[in-house]
C-alpha cells in the first residue's frame, strides 16, 4: 500500500508513507492523516484519524490492494452502522465483526492507481 496513488479518474491524490511498523502517516487531497492497519472478520482495515481537524477525528476504511499491487480499493466504513461515536477499539471491532457479512456496513468504492 505504501506508495503514490491517484484515483481512476484522476480527481483524487493519495501518499502512504510508513512512520513505524504499525503506523502510517496518508497525504490525501491536502490533509494528513494517522493510520493503523488491522484485520478483522478476515477484511484488512485501517483506522484513519485526521490531523487537521482540531478534535482529531477518526474513520475506518476497508481496502483492498490487487495481486499485481498496481490498484488499490478503498471503501469507507458507513457510520450508521459503525457510529463515529464508537470511540473504544473493543467496540468498534465488535461491531465490524458483528456486521462483516452486513451490505450496508461499506460506502461507495474509490479505487486508486499506482503512479510510477
Amino acid at each position: 500500500m505504501l506508495g503514490n496513488w491517484k484515483s481512476t479518474d484522476g480527481k483524487e491524490e493519495l501518499k502512504v508513507r510508513s512512520l513505524d511498523d504499525s503506523v502510517y502517516i496518508v497525504y490525501y487531497d491536502g490533509d494528513l492523516f494517522r493510520a493503523y492497519h488491522s484485520d478483522v472478520a478476515e477484511t484488512p482495515f485501517a483506522s484513519v484519524q485526521d490531523l487537521n481537524s482540531n478534535d482529531r477525528k477518526y474513520a475506518y476504511i476497508s481496502w483492498k490492494l490487487s495481486s499485481d499491487g498496481k490498484n488499490l480499493k478503498l471503501r469507507n466504513v458507513n457510520d450508521k452502522v459503525v457510529p463515529k461515536e464508537t470511540k473504544d477499539l473493543a467496540s468498534v471491532v465488535a461491531l465490524l465483526t458483528k456486521n462483516a457479512k452486513n451490505p450496508e456496513l461499506f460506502g461507495e468504492e474509490i479505487e486508486f492507481r499506482r503512479e510510477k
